[in-house]
């Protein structure tokens, strides 16, 4: 069910002002008044010349322009979104609309996937028979009349309607408008004219209806459907990246690598983002549509990005993905088993409703393929011990009793040992100066953004320096990333004391796949100074003041002559039993005796945990200099009927030094390894001819794996598909064989899933290279 549109528009109006801005698009009308300008495209250095960006070489007159470089501010030649009406406009220049009795015969959109229009917007990727254009770069077509074309005589224009909104008319112009509507004649030939349609760097992006007006009255075909979309290869554009190889990346690469884990045992998965898959494009602005985003709200990307985090998840918006921790998906699909979005995607097209399930990972991969599906930069980030500040405080509070042993009922905040959310890249003219760039969004339903679940455009570099003031949703994300650990103690009068602060708890690894390899490329950096630093201290302090919180600092002295650390192996496999080492340092001239305590609970990769199912105590004395470590094992068999997804366990240490009263407190968290699955394709793939892969896995425990299935699919490959096998027995190896037809030529990549009800988190990739 589609949402109430008068409840969208004030929802909007209380998330943000940006969001309100919304006057339905009335005719645009650009003369030719002034110096035209046209963005320049590729050069020698990987960026485009203005003569690769015309079909044909029929370079379209032009002027000059300014720009900056990737998210500076840009002087865009006029504000092209407005009718040229009212004092200001000099309607005198405008161009005589069409007169006379020529009549149109037809229109051409020339849209093949493999002609000039479609390659030179680089969307002859996309899986569709549609024009797929960029804004702010002119394509052309071919208007056939029913006599010769007289170019000094005959008049046309060009009209383009977004939905059910009001008309563009796009006249034709001596000169383009740098940034805006315009039309001129390419060529002609007898009957026939090659137009250029050039549409602003501003307009609104989705799907139009284009009509031709001549003299003789206005040519109308409902299959003229073209779909614009924004351009990172436009310096106009808001959205404009200024480097070719970023571009190819965050805009056109259809497979991603998602990286989980922990900190210390990082794993990775290849992921379909496949927005250029047919149907895709439909999907995605059926998105917007459900958001209740009006065709001019759809040039600016600081409102589309905001809405997309919104309609991502299925919270107060019946949104595109239902996220579930519980462990239960029986009426949907785990979240570890899904390797693309295209699936999901295209299931909530069809239905309207909510797919079950997904997890960070999920959302952030979706909001990727929106996001470049779209033309908006962007990439999926996963943050390592990522902190959930439940409430506002710019902290993490972990609360222990009387006897430093943790209280499980009072915390509420949580450490997810990784969390993932998105970065895309646009300018921020709402903001000072500075703040274009990479920006945050995310669409995990964690908490609400002026009462809805939906999270950002935050700019990263305001989050570095705890600039929580800066919208949207700066102080949540820091916490993320920068928060302070506060370990509380409670006293004999029930009220609770600071005993100690962990200042580099939080915010490791930043992690997102690199640029042009699948290498993993740490962005830590753009997030957060480094730990310890002058920087990060005072940033930290500034988000505490501009938050209005206090800085947690321990109230009582602490002596700190003993140092706890904790230690887990890795990579031990599921099946196979843990072992962990806690090391006790005394870095004083005398003798310290400290009293431990230790709990094991098996917790969900957002750090919530189940109770603990294993602990532990014991004393241990230091001489003056001495380390100590004190062993733990953990057992398959005390811990395998206590896995959830993921297999990630806590160990939480806590204790206290007799001889000065100093509180040591530590919480670790490792994972088990689940097996690979290998993929292996046999004989040589071309475009159209059918190939065999086969996808093979090992069952590594000594018991059944029940209901066990694989999902297969691969952009340009093989569409979505599932293959139930059933019970997988004991150490038993079995294999599946799946015959797919390549759609698309290059480097292709072919991914694999397997899950069960006892394991799960089972991955395989391999790479295709498919000849035309």
């Amino acid at each position: 069910m589609a949402r109430n549109v008068e409840r969208k528009k004030s929802w909007w109006l209380s998330c943000c002002s940006c969001c309100s801005r919304g006057d339905d698009v009335e005719d645009y009308v650009r003369g030719p008044s002034g110096p035209g300008g046209r963005p320049s495209d590729r050069t020698t250095d990987g960026y485009h010349t203005d003569d690769d960006r015309y079909p044909g070489g029929n370079r379209p007159t032009s002027g000059n322009h300014t720009e900056d470089g990737p998210g500076g501010n840009r002087t865009t030649g006029g504000n092209s979104e407005r009718p040229n009406s009212g004092p200001e406009s000099n309607n005198d220049n405008l161009p005589s609309m069409p007169t006379g009795n020529l009549q149109i015969q037809s229109v051409d959109l020339l849209k093949a996937r493999s002609g000039e229009n479609r390659r030179s917007h680089h969307t002859d990727e996309y899986e569709c028979d549609e024009l797929i254009v960029r804004r702010g770069q002119p394509f052309q077509i071919c208007v056939t009349f029913q006599r010769p074309f007289n170019p000094k005589s005959d008049q046309v224009c060009v009209i383009l309607q977004p939905g059910n909104s009001q008309p563009i008319t796009v006249p034709f112009v001596k000169e383009f408008d740098e940034g805006g509507w315009g039309c001129q004649l390419a060529e002609c030939s007898a009957q026939q004219a090659i137009l250029w349609v050039n549409t602003s760097a501003q307009a609104g992006i989705g799907k139009y209806q284009l009509s031709v007006k001549s003299g003789a009255g206005t040519y109308n075909d409902s299959k003229l459907k073209v779909y614009v979309l924004f351009n990172a290869w436009c310096r106009m554009d808001a959205v404009f990246m200024d480097n070719e190889s970023w571009r190819q990346e965050y805009v056109l690469n259809e497979i991603g690598r998602i990286y989980y884990g922990t900190e210390h045992q990082i794993g990775e998965r290849s992921w379909n983002y496949g927005q250029f898959d047919n149907g895709v494009l439909d999907a995605v602005l059926y998105i917007l549509d459900r958001g209740g985003l009006s065709p001019s709200s759809r040039g600016d990307p600081i409102t589309v990005t905001r809405v997309i985090s919104a309609m991502v998840n299925s919270m107060d918006d019946n949104g595109v993905v239902a996220g579930s921790w519980s462990g239960d998906y029986a009426d949907g699909v785990n979240p570890v088993a899904w390797v693309g979005s295209v699936d999901i995607l295209l299931k909530y097209h069809q239905t309207g409703t909510p797919v079950k399930y997904g997890q960070c990972w999920v959302f952030a991969a979706v909001t990727t393929t929106v996001l470049r599906c779209l033309g908006i930069p962007g990439r999926t980030i996963t943050n390592f011990a990522s902190a959930h500040d439940t409430d506002g405080n710019l902290t993490f509070d972990v609360y222990f009793d009387e006897n430093m042993k943790p209280l499980e009922d009072k915390n509420s905040d949580s450490v997810w040992n990784y969390h993932c959310w998105n970065d895309c890249w646009m300018t921020r003219p709402d903001l000072p100066a500075g703040y274009s760039g990479w920006q945050a969004i995310d669409a995990t339903p964690q908490e609400t953004s002026n009462g809805i679940y939906c999270c950002g455009p935050a700019p990263v570099l305001a989050i570095k320096n705890g600039l929580v003031n800066i919208k949207y949703d700066c102080p949540f994300i820091f916490s993320e990333v920068n928060s302070d650990k506060v370990f509380y103690q409670r006293m004999a009068n029930g009220k609770f004391k600071k005993v100690h602060v962990e200042e580099r708890a939080v915010g490791h690894c930043i992690s997102t796949k690199a640029v042009g390899s699948n290498a993993r490329e740490d962005i830590t950096y753009l997030y957060k100074h480094p730990e310890g630093s002058a920087e990060e201290r005072n940033a930290v302090r500034t988000a505490a003041q501009y938050g209005n919180k206090t800085l947690a600092e321990v109230e009582t002295e602490d002596t700190g002559d003993v140092t706890l650390t904790v230690e887990s192996q890795d990579g031990v496999s599921m099946g196979s039993d843990i072992h962990i080492r806690i090391t006790l340092s005394n870095g004083c001239g005398s003798r310290r005796t400290v009293s431990l305590s230790m709990a094991i609970a098996v917790m969900y990769y957002n750090g919530v945990c189940k109770e603990s199912f294993k602990r532990d105590e014991c004393n241990v004395v230091l001489n003056p200099g001495e380390a100590k470590s004190v062993g733990m094992t953990v057992s398959y068999n005390e811990y395998r009927t206590h896995l959830v997804d993921q297999s990630a366990m806590m160990l939480t240490v806590s204790g206290s030094v007799k001889e000065s009263g100093q509180k040591l407190a530590k919480q670790h968290t490792f994972r088990i390894r689940t097996p690979d699955l290998i993929i292996k394709v046999h004989g040589e793939a071309v475009v159209g001819q059918q190939i065999v892969a086969e996808i093979i896995f090992k069952n590594p425990l000594q018991t059944t794996l029940h209901n066990g299935c694989f999902h297969v699919e691969g952009p340009g490959l093989q569409r979505p598909k599932v293959v139930q096998v059933g019970d997988v027995g004991p150490s038993k190896t079995i294999s599946i064989t799946e015959r797919f037809t390549p759609r698309r030529g290059g480097e292709r990549q072919l991914m694999a899933s397997f899950e069960s009800d006892e394991m799960s988190l089972v991955h395989g990739v391999t790479s295709v290279n498919v000849r035309e």
